[in-house]
């Protein structure tokens, strides 16, 4: 282990995403009980060791997934959007143009869930609690 530099904004119960360029993507969490599901992002570059803001995604949102696609983008998500909310909503992030776009939504909102790239390029996800079940 090895200290490095801080992130722009404090977080916790984010999502940290390699990405096929080596940059870490930091997506969502909450950093207090009053700012919960927080919407910022940033990368991590390890090679100067420096944090950069990016554009925000387009719902904020704590205890989501992340996961790396086979193109490169990042599918986010899930979580929750406040204490005891959780979304269905997902987008992915487009790391050559830096934008968040929304996709389809799950089937049932859900958080605290786990989301796995398949073979075939499509993403499982499953587990996780939502307020019915």
């Amino acid at each position: 282990w090895f200290r490095t530099s801080s992130m722009k904004d404090p977080r916790i119960a984010h999502t940290a995403t390699v990405l096929k360029n080596g940059k870490v993507l930091v997506a969502g969490g909450y950093f207090d009980i009053i700012d919960y599901g927080i919407s910022s992002a940033e990368l991590y570059d390890l090679s100067t060791a420096t944090w950069t803001r990016i554009r925000s995604m387009n719902h904020g949102r704590c205890r989501h997934s992340a996961t790396l696609l086979l193109d490169g983008k990042v599918l986010v998500a899930g979580g929750l959007t406040d204490h005891d909310t959780p979304t269905n909503t997902a987008e992915w992030y487009d790391p050559p143009h830096e934008i968040w776009i929304k996709t389809g939504s799950m089937n049932i909102e859900r958080h605290q869930h786990s989301a796995s790239i398949l073979q075939d390029g499509m993403v499982l996800v499953a587990g996780g609690f939502n307020t019915n079940r």
